[in-house]
């Protein structure tokens, strides 16, 4: 495996784990899942130069832009529970209280 790619799965694994492990604030998880989406689309630009066929090229933008509306709709939730709840603790948000 070269260290190019060793780096980038370093780096997806490191959020995952930070998903797994540290769930204490909708705010983390959002900046794991962020970090994910950020080592996926550096990913898939250096697959899609390295290949360098050109309907490969537009791939990267299309994740970066789905990556940004995940994000402003994972701030949009987060600002939400925010002022309902009070607090953005995960443990809060039970979905089964009314």
């Amino acid at each position: 495996m070269s260290p190019t790619y060793m780096v980038f799965f370093t780096t997806f694994s490191l959020g995952i784990m930070g998903m797994a492990l540290h769930r204490v604030h909708l705010l983390s998880a959002l900046l794991c899942l962020e970090g994910m989406m950020l080592a996926l689309f550096i990913a898939l630009s250096l697959w899609s130069t390295q290949f360098e066929i050109l309907s490969y090229f537009t791939l990267p933008m299309f994740m970066l832009t789905f990556s940004a509306c995940e994000a402003s709709v994972g701030l949009a939730l987060m600002v939400a529970t925010t002022r309902t709840h009070g607090t953005d603790h995960l443990k809060n948000l039970n979905l089964l209280q009314c």
